[in-house]
């Protein structure tokens, strides 16, 4: 039996004259007699043609949308044009039939709200498939990164015990039960009887125990799911998402800004490189979406173009103070257009950090020295002790990829900071202890996978460049 070549690899060396086994599903069948197949190890689609003349009638009808199909053949230069090259089938085996009349993907374009609906089959898509081809290019990108840089990679936990970000929007992890929990003599829930002996809850951050790491091993990096219970139905929140967070000793912020610009560029460098047929095809669908639209609806650029563009530029590098009073002196906001407050101590929304981007310096943006009232607490004190040195990175389309900090070093000033926020010394004893025997200065950051995964494969909504979204009142699949 012939054994069977991946349809990516026929394409990228065909052998005309050759046999050939191929299997995959069916993309289109038309005029019953040119079969599109694809089988996943690609973007682009084999064309089968089919004797009409030596097939039964029966199996004929079998070859529907999406069937799935075993086909042997040889291998021909393509008389028609859109393919090099075609296989002249020479036996047909059906491995999955498929009942058109019942499928839920029919052979025409699905909205993607249908799609997130029918989310075991929406990676048969084009779109879908490679997007998800992309997500795994740039997750297999981030560890050769950092592998190649000399980190060392650490798995930490998802179950934890502290809130790395202060945000108290955390999963509760128990198995007390939930009817009938333990007591206290005060009457609140005992966690005392719980699994761990204490209040635990699902990670929204590695960060913590990446200091751990990075104080012992130089230069370390997380990248696992992270959880939010925020009650948040935006195109740009998940409540599961990946996180990647490189935790680095002897870094201070300027440092952290530089690895962090370097990171993304690699990151998108490695798609444009090794994922072009998928790229070329998500940037023609953006473009068949935009013909309708007005010429201030649509991007500036198209997809690879913007990709190119980001990786051949220099992020700007501008102060949050300096952020604000370029907002405040923009056009839209003197018009009265920005929806929410522009003010000094207050957080940057989207609309600001897009503003900045996309009309201001039209480039990735750095956001540097924060006011330390809308940070957390093992952000480093800039001099002026009202900024710490906490940076973002602002990406075109979506804002905020990164976020990032130098870590404070200083026990003295660590301690005023956590009393400052109302946290309970003894918590965060081990952290403390880090710093009282052999602390250095050291910085990190994260960098939210999907919406990195979103910029480069110029999808609108993040529900879409992960494989289950999990949102509020959605936990399908």
């Amino acid at each position: 039996m012939a054994k069977r070549t991946e349809i990516k690899n026929l394409l990228a060396a065909p052998k005309v004259g050759e046999k050939y086994l191929v299997k995959g599903w069916v993309r289109a069948f038309r005029s019953n007699r040119f079969i599109a197949l694809n089988d996943g190890s690609g973007a682009n689609n084999l064309q089968i043609v089919v004797d009409t003349d030596n097939t039964a009638e029966e199996l004929l009808k079998q070859i529907s949308f999406h069937a799935c199909v075993s086909i042997e053949g040889t291998l021909v230069e393509s008389q028609g044009a859109g393919q090099a090259v075609e296989l002249l089938a020479e036996k047909i085996e059906i491995l999955g039939a498929n009942n058109l009349e019942e499928y839920p993907l029919q052979p025409k374009k699905q909205t993607m709200e249908y799609l997130r609906e029918k989310a075991h089959f929406r990676m048969r898509t084009n779109t879908f498939s490679s997007v998800f081809r992309i997500r795994h290019g740039l997750s297999y990108a981030v560890h050769k990164y950092y592998n190649d840089k000399g980190y060392y990679y650490l798995h930490s936990p998802i179950i934890t015990g502290s809130d790395a970000e202060g945000a108290g929007e955390m999963f509760r992890v128990t198995t007390l039960d939930v009817d009938k929990p333990p007591r206290t003599e005060e009457g609140a829930v005992d966690f005392g009887q719980d699994f761990f002996g204490k209040s635990t809850n699902l990670t929204v951050s590695g960060q913590l125990q990446g200091e751990i790491a990075a104080l012992a091993l130089g230069k370390v990096y997380t990248f696992g799911p992270t959880f939010r219970a925020e009650n948040s139905n935006t195109s740009r929140h998940l409540a599961e998402f990946w996180m990647i967070e490189p935790e680095v000793a002897f870094n201070d912020i300027v440092d952290n800004m530089d690895l962090a610009e370097d990171f993304v560029k690699y990151l998108i460098n490695y798609i444009l490189e090794n994922y072009p047929d998928d790229l070329k095809f998500l940037d023609g669908r953006i473009q068949d979406l935009e013909k309708n639209m007005k010429k201030e609806e649509r991007r500036e650029m198209g997809l690879i173009d913007t990709l190119k563009f980001v990786i051949e530029n220099d992020f700007e590098r501008i102060t949050y103070t300096d952020a604000i009073n370029l907002l405040r002196s923009s056009k839209p906001y003197k018009k009265g257009k920005f929806k929410y407050e522009i003010e000094w101590g207050k957080d940057l929304q989207a609309e600001h950090e897009r503003w900045l981007v996309e009309k201001k310096f039209k480039k990735p943006v750095i956001v540097v020295d924060y006011p330390k009232d809308i940070k957390a607490f093992y952000m480093r004190e800039n001099e002026d002790e009202k900024t710490v040195a906490a940076m973002d990175v602002l990406f075109p389309g979506i804002g905020e990829v990164i976020g990032g900090s130098q870590r404070e070093e200083r026990l003295d000033k660590l301690k005023k900071r956590i009393k400052e926020m109302d946290i309970h010394e003894e918590e965060l004893s081990w952290y403390l202890d880090l710093r009282k025997f052999g602390g250095c200065p050291h910085a990190g950051f994260g960098l939210g996978f999907e919406r990195m995964v979103l910029f480069i494969t110029g999808m609108s909504n993040i529900r879409d460049v992960i494989p289950f979204p999990r949102t509020p009142g959605n936990a399908d699949f």
